[in-house]
């Protein structure tokens, strides 16, 4: 079972997914972009161009897309094929998003364009745990420390991520990040554990 956990950044998507390996110690803890010591070139390539405040949109787009393609070749087909649980923080539906607001005016229908590409080869996730929280609180807590965490950029980000849950409501369940890091983790524990008590 594929479980990924969505929202803007500064929701405390990284908090939950750090305490839920206590919860699940047997499962496969992975993440995207990837790094560090289970990442690839291809995730330290996307890391450099987060930093970089002229990379082309575009050109970001399919230095994501290698990354999670990568990604799923050597971490998370693997595990679900050795029927590991997966819990994943950001997947797929994060560059719909984001690169889909970054892309807005550079291409036409660009949240359509980046699904189509993923459609052939993707991993479509069981769960999605989407963490909700206004662009304005988001951007504060997440600092603002690079192009990706500004408040009208999520707000554009927010309203994809909308579109996502509206075409597929049976596969995303919302939580409420505005709540105290307790009851949030709480909540998502509590949907894990009725999700995989159904499978």
């Amino acid at each position: 079972m594929l479980v990924t956990l969505e929202g803007l950044d500064g929701t405390g998507k990284t908090t939950v997914w750090e305490a839920l390996h206590d919860t699940y110690p047997d499962a496969t803890f992975t993440r995207e972009p990837t790094a560090g010591e289970t990442g690839s070139w291809y995730g330290d390539a996307v890391y450099r161009s987060i930093q970089d405040d002229d990379a082309d949109p575009l050109a970001e787009l399919f230095l994501y897309t290698a990354d999670h393609a990568d990604h799923l070749t050597r971490v998370v087909e693997p595990a679900l094929e050795a029927g590991d649980l997966v819990i994943s923080d950001r997947f797929a539906d994060s560059r719909y998003a984001y690169q889909g607001a970054s892309l807005e005016g550079r291409i036409t229908r660009p949240m359509e364009y980046i699904v189509g590409i993923h459609r052939a080869f993707t991993v479509v996730p069981d769960l999605t745990i989407y963490l909700d929280l206004d662009p304005e609180t988001a951007a504060a807590r997440a600092g603002a420390t690079n192009k990706f965490e500004h408040a009208a950029y999520l707000s554009q980000v927010r309203a994809n991520y909308e579109r996502l849950i509206e075409n597929e409501p049976e596969r995303f369940v919302r939580v409420d990040a505005s709540q105290s890091p307790e009851e949030v983790l709480e909540h998502v524990e509590t949907v894990l554990v009725d999700r995989l008590e159904r499978e």
